[in-house]
């Protein structure tokens, strides 16, 4: 008897991983696909490894596949544009062994800086998208994809989204597939894409996509359930669970292939169904499709393009009623802040008393835009914030940037900082640089990196040294220095901004949610010293509160005895002691 067991949707996309004979898995943590790369290392036939980057972990996967084994690659939306050079030409160059890339994106950006929709690149790089509704499927889909891309010679996106990925459902586990390697032959027309080989190549793929969609109208994962013939939904993914909680009578076609999609379906479906509803989240992929091919139906005129979707929102836009019981009411604005003894908000600190702004980056220090550290001027994209400040620089002079620098964290600056510092120095830049290094990377649930010293599978690597290799790409100005050392760090940010060559100030100092990390002390406000003066609120840490009195409480069970608030605290008010 099969064993059924409930899982997340990224657990059951990495049991269908090593179900499914995946041999190699390259991946970058991105809420929320993170989860995905954590339990398939958990499974000691795959090989797992995090990446400095998506576009790495996309060319690991692409080696081995060409090799002739079964890969993997995982990332969020924002991660495929970083992986998207190596995957458009992945789409011609075509698979030896199969290879799925798993993408989530983030309708409602619970995490993240925009709201793209993955099909829109997908249908740029002719690259075909399984989207699955739940877990069993989840679980299903991948070893469906590794099916497709070694049957149509293609690379494969299995597309998730945020209430998939951190939702559960039962899952069947399967006995493990082991895949026999594949033969690898050299053909120069097929793998090395110089414009010769290109041309042709790209002929293959538009045939491949059009026997694709063709084939499409009898696959398993495609499903049309007819019912009530006055109503239907042309619907995929979670949205599908949405249509069939709301409106159970409905009739339905499901799509699993999200692209190319089968217009034989759509057709059967459209011709049996009065009036048809594209209930889709983001972007009107599937509706554009549907409209080229002429069909009347309804889609974004009745949903909107943002966030995500839900039952409550379909009924209202279909029936003009929900099932909402109660009114959001207007409630104090609570932003997310810096945890307690978080090294980011020593760095900040310093940055808001100097009043110098900060071009910023992906991760938790973006946390210092907001008030009352105030400190974070820009956030783009990873990497962006060593090079949009030397935009700045090359825009308005050296003199301009002597009230910024550039902030990013240690993985980020693996990610793409390093390109780059190189750009700063190989075009002789003036500009400081602050690498926060709390050793993890810290947003996403604090994995490892290539700076930590521990691999994705908790084995003991190589630990890239940052001073060393600023060093090695030509910054002469390299400083270390503790991130709770105020006064040190003062001096080092007013020096470094003033001078006229390129710095790089190394803040070290681990993050508080690092596992295995001890905090011996704790600090204590005295209230009979206390001025009121209001420096130690300044900083923003959630474990002082003012009192009714106008004095300062400090939480003890949130304190982690870091003594930041004790450094801006000129009347010895606040004292570190012992837990």
């Amino acid at each position: 008897m099969a064993k059924k067991t409930i899982m997340l949707g990224n657990e059951a996309i990495a049991r269908g991983a090593y179900e499914a004979g995946v041999k190699v898995s390259s991946a970058y943590p991105g809420t929320p696909s993170t989860e995905i790369s954590e339990y398939l290392a958990k499974y000691d036939e795959v090989y797992t490894e995090w990446a400095p980057n998506e576009k790495v972990a996309a060319e690991v996967a692409i080696g081995a596949s060409i090799a002739g084994v079964r890969s993997f690659a995982c990332m969020k939306h924002v991660g495929l544009n970083v992986a998207a050079d190596p995957l458009y030409t992945f789409s011609y160059t075509g698979v030896t062994g199969g290879s799925l890339f798993v993408v989530a994106d983030d309708p409602g950006m619970a995490s993240s800086q925009n709201e793209q929709d993955t099909r829109m690149i997908a249908r740029a790089a002719h690259v075909p998208v399984l989207e699955p509704s739940d877990s069993q499927e989840a679980k299903d889909f991948v070893k469906y994809g590794y099916e497709l891309s070694e049957s149509y010679d293609t690379p494969v996106i299995l597309r998730t989204t945020t209430k998939l990925a951190h939702s559960q459902s039962a899952v069947e586990l399967c006995d493990r597939t082991e895949v026999e390697d594949r033969a690898y032959e050299r053909k120069v027309a097929k793998y090395v894409m110089m414009p010769a080989s290109a041309i042709g190549r790209h002929l293959v793929v538009e045939e491949r996509e059009k026997r694709m969609a063709e084939d499409s109208a009898s696959f398993p994962f495609n499903k049309m359930e007819i019912n009530d013939k006055k109503l239907g939904f042309i619907t995929c993914g979670i949205a599908y669970q949405y249509v069939k909680e709301a409106f159970p009578n409905a009739s339905v076609l499901k799509f699993g292939l999200v692209n190319p999609i089968s217009k034989k379906l759509v057709e059967d479906f459209v011709s049996q169904v009065e009036t048809v509803y594209v209930f889709e989240e983001l972007e009107p992929v599937i509706e554009e499709q549907v409209r080229a091919w002429g069909f009347d139906v309804k889609g974004k005129e009745c949903f909107t393009r943002q966030g995500e979707y839900s039952v409550n929102l379909l009924k209202k836009a279909i029936l003009g009623t929900s099932d909402i019981v109660f009114e959001k009411e207007d409630a104090p604005n609570r932003p997310p802040i810096l945890c307690p003894g978080c090294p980011h908000r020593s760095v900040f600190s310093v940055l808001n008393k100097l009043k110098i702004h900060a071009a910023g980056d992906i991760g938790c220090y973006t946390l210092g835009a907001v008030a009352p550290l105030g400190v974070i001027d820009t956030t783009i994209c990873m990497g962006a914030s060593i090079s949009s400040l030397h935009g700045m620089e090359k825009a308005r002079g050296k003199e301009y940037v002597q009230n910024w620098v550039a902030v990013i964290g240690d993985s980020t600056f693996l990610h793409t900082g390093i390109n780059s510092l190189i750009n700063m120095v190989y075009n002789k830049a003036t500009g400081t640089v602050m690498i926060l290094d709390n050793r993890t990377t810290g947003m996403t649930g604090h994995q490892d990196h290539a700076a930590t010293g521990k691999t994705l599978k908790g084995e003991e690597t190589n630990a890239i040294d940052f001073v060393e290799l600023c060093h090695a790409v030509g910054v002469k100005n390299v400083i270390e220095v503790n991130a709770f050392d105020v006064e040190k760090l003062t001096a080092v940010v007013k020096e470094s901004v003033a001078s006229d060559t390129l710095t790089v100030i190394i803040t070290k100092s681990p993050c508080v949610l690092l596992k295995g990390q001890k905090f011996p002390n704790k600090c204590v406000a005295n209230p009979e010293a206390c001025k009121k003066c209001g420096m130690c609120l300044k900083i923003g840490c959630p474990a002082i509160t003012k009192q009714a009195d106008g004095t300062v409480k400090i939480d003890e069970t949130m304190c982690n005895g870091c003594g930041l608030c004790k450094s801006y605290c000129k009347f010895n008010a606040i004292e570190t002691v012992e837990k």
